[in-house]
């Protein structure tokens, strides 16, 4: 009923560069990755990232910079490199800082698709206990994503609340789709062991701020 497709294999995966990914993971951790185009990075995002960090219980959080998120204008993008480097501003920000990784993995690995990356980092790091990040605001529009069903079946997901998006976040396609398998907040903490398809959606203090926001001020300015 919603589809976007089948999902790809990554041809470039063997690259040499797709081979020096600079993610040191061992078997056991517990890791969310938090992808996006981070465009730019802000306290919204340190928000969501933490919060997972803290309440799953996890080792490391690596925030995977998109680059360039196909369901977005690519010449509303801002350069890489200059993302990378909001986002390690904002992921090395007060305590949360250590257990932050900001990487450029997607672009290495040639990948433009979150399933697509999901697969080669599950192969590369074996025993890693991989979840997937996102705020709701991903989850109101996750049916549009390139093998969405597919994703929630390759790895647990949580969901971090935002301002203004929880009812349609709630009762999103991917969220009905998937009702059977949401568990309780107060199960979080295991979510990391769970099998997929498995999903939490957290709430608690909201970060009002907005990539969108913030490109629309700086337009101004």
């Amino acid at each position: 009923m919603w589809f976007a497709g089948p999902a790809r294999l990554v041809p470039e995966a063997g690259r040499p560069a797709a081979q020096r990914l600079g993610l040191h993971l061992e078997p056991g951790m517990r890791v969310g990755l938090f992808g996006g185009s981070f465009n730019p990075a802000h306290e919204g995002h340190a928000h969501v990232a933490e919060t997972a960090l803290r309440r799953l219980e996890l080792d490391k959080v690596v925030w995977l910079v998109s680059p360039q998120n196909p369901l977005k204008s690519a010449h509303e993008t801002r350069p890489l490199a200059e993302r990378l480097a909001g986002a390690r501003l904002q992921a090395r920000g007060g305590a949360r800082g250590s257990g932050m990784i900001v990487s450029d993995a997607e672009t290495r690995l040639c990948s433009q698709y979150t399933i697509d990356t999901l697969r080669v980092l599950r192969a590369r790091y074996p025993g890693v206990k991989f979840v997937w990040i996102m705020g709701a605001d991903s989850l109101a529009t996750f049916h549009r994503w390139r093998g969405w069903t597919q994703i929630m079946r390759e790895v647990p997901v949580a969901v971090i609340s935002r301002p203004w998006i929880a009812l349609k976040a709630r009762t999103s396609p991917a969220a009905r789709r998937f009702a059977f398998a949401r568990k309780p907040a107060s199960a979080a903490a295991t979510l990391a062991d769970a099998t997929a398809p498995a999903w939490v959606y957290l709430t608690g203090p909201l970060n009002y701020a907005s990539s969108t926001a913030l490109r629309k001020r700086q337009a101004k300015g």
